[in-house]
This record gives C-alpha cells, structure tokens and sequence, in this order.
C-alpha cells in the first residue's frame, strides 16, 4: 500500500527532504525527497569528482536509516537523549520515506529548532546549559555527522515551558563509524562550530528585543501540529 502524502502539508523543509507527520502516528515523522530537487540534480551541483558518485551516495535518507540503525545498536537508549529513533521506510506517492521519531513538546506541539529558538529568545541560560549538555553528548560518545547546523537540532520543551534537551534531527552520516579517539576528536571539531554558528546567528540577529526577520526558511515549521485546545 502507497500513503498519499501528495495531498498533505509539510510541517517543515529542508534543502534537501521534506517532512510530514505519519498520518498513521502523529508521534512520527515521514522524511521524503523533495520532488523539485532530484538525486540527480544534487549530483549535478557538485564539482569534480564529487559529480561522478553513484546516486545512491547523494541520498540522505539512506544515509541517514544507516548511521541511526549503527548507532542505537552500538548505544542503545543511552542514544534516545539527544537522537531520533528510526522506524524503516514505507512507500509513498512522493517516493521512498523514511518515518524517524517526531519531537514534540509537552504539549503536544512539534518541537521549535535551535535556531528558531535563538532567533526569538537569544542564548538563554536554559539554553546555553542545554547546548553544553548536547555538545559532551556529541564528543564523549563520538557520534558522527556532518556540520552541526542551528536549524538540524530541535529544541524540545517540558511542561512548564523549559527547555528540556536538544535533539539532532539531521546531518547524519558521511563521517566513520567507529567509535575511536579519531570520532571524538571530529565530534570536538564540530561542537566547535555549532558554538561558532551560534555566535554567527545571534551577532546578526543583534541585541534588541524585537529581532528582524528570520533569516531564511530552514529552521522554521510551516505549522505545529498543535493539538486543538479548549
């Protein structure tokens, strides 16, 4: 059976996917390529001799099924802090998808990412200790990944409204697999630049109250999921 997500709105997009909630399980996401953006065309855009890959190497949920399903056999629920669970794939109109868990907060909404979060609030305190905790996560376990980016970490929310831990929902992959001082020397490397890019972000968001307009369209949902309230 095919699920028909053609006629449903993503809650959010990336560069290179998009994401809709499971209509068989809202505590679900559903990861599919965008239709307007072809492994082939992702081919086409790199230089020599990145262009003469295999297809295949350009496909993140692949990637991404492969690097979860090594991890939480290696980490088990330990890992559940700060990553996703992987749930396979399932067919649907718009190609293969890949169902992770979704990030909701408390109350039911879906999770803002780190760089929403920033945008609005700036580097709270909250918000600094949940970064830090992230950050030992990353290097003392020596997860691989690609950059860690503001908008690919979710940051989910307690009842009271607290931020409560941050989640990497992408940029997984590329990088080996095994466990050795080399991993948690790369995982320093790039801990070190989510710190930078949050010094980027918040310089250009600037110290008022009122920030401008969000940089882009990553980071953002096209809408919460929120259940109806009273």
């Amino acid at each position: 059976m095919t699920l028909n997500l053609t006629e449903r709105a993503p809650f959010a997009r990336g560069g290179n996917r998009l994401c809709f909630v499971d209509p068989a399980d809202r505590r679900r996401c559903i990861k599919v390529r965008r239709p307007d953006f072809t492994l082939a065309d992702r081919r086409r855009k790199k230089g020599f001799p990145g262009n003469l890959r295999p297809l295949s190497w350009f496909d993140d949920n692949r990637e991404e099924h492969r690097v979860l399903t090594v991890l939480w056999r290696r980490h088990g629920a330990l890992l559940g802090a700060h990553l996703p669970r992987c749930h396979g794939f399932v067919d649907t109109d718009l190609g293969p998808g890949l169902i992770t868990e979704l990030i909701r907060d408390a109350d039911g909404a879906i999770s803002q990412t780190l760089k929403k979060v920033l945008w609005d609030q700036g580097l709270t305190p909250s918000c600094s200790r949940a970064v830090g905790v992230l950050g030992r996560f990353w290097i003392e376990q020596g997860i691989p990944s690609r950059d860690l980016l503001p908008h690919n970490i979710v940051a989910q929310r307690g009842a009271d409204g607290g931020l409560r831990r941050l989640v990497v929902i992408d940029g997984l992959g590329r990088a080996g697999l095994a466990g050795t001082r080399g991993s948690r020397a790369a995982a320093r490397r790039k801990v070190g630049n989510l710190h930078q890019r949050i010094e980027d972000l918040l310089a250009l968001r600037g110290a008022g109250p009122s920030p401008g307009a969000f940089p882009g369209y990553h980071g953002l949902l096209f809408h919460d999921d929120a259940p109806e309230r009273p």
